[in-house]
């Protein structure tokens, strides 16, 4: 009988956070050079945390450092929303912009608490 293992690419806050991750670079890259290394360094870097986290956890043998990590990733979240804000208040990024960051940032707390729970209820050590 094969077994089917759960890929890192099959987890949604895995996906979602990664192409976030890319959409924030990308965004950044282009604003001038004081917005880029002040807010921009450490919006792309706690964004950027929040897949790599996930993707750490993920490698990891032991439930309680796979979920270590899955909350590491539900805080990058959480700053994330910061610099989303004080990116937008300082006009580096327009209201859609904000929007469409701030749609994908509030689903991932939720999908990281799901990887938390099914890795705490499927996974015996």
């Amino acid at each position: 009988m094969e077994k089917n293992y759960l890929q890192l690419n099959q987890i949604t806050a895995y996906t979602k956070s990664f192409h976030l991750s890319n959409f924030v670079w990308d965004l950044v890259t282009n604003w001038d050079n004081f917005a880029k290394y002040t807010i921009g360094q450490q919006f792309v870097d706690a964004v950027d945390s929040i897949s790599a986290n996930i993707a750490e956890g993920f490698g990891r043998y032991h439930k309680k450092d796979k979920v270590k990590f899955y909350y590491y990733s539900f805080g990058s979240v959480k700053e994330c929303l910061d610099w989303n804000e004080k990116a937008k208040v300082r006009k580096l990024i327009n209201e859609e912009t904000y929007s469409k960051i701030f749609a994908t940032l509030e689903t991932l707390p939720k999908e990281i608490h799901q990887l938390i729970k099914f890795t705490n209820e499927r996974l015996k050590i």
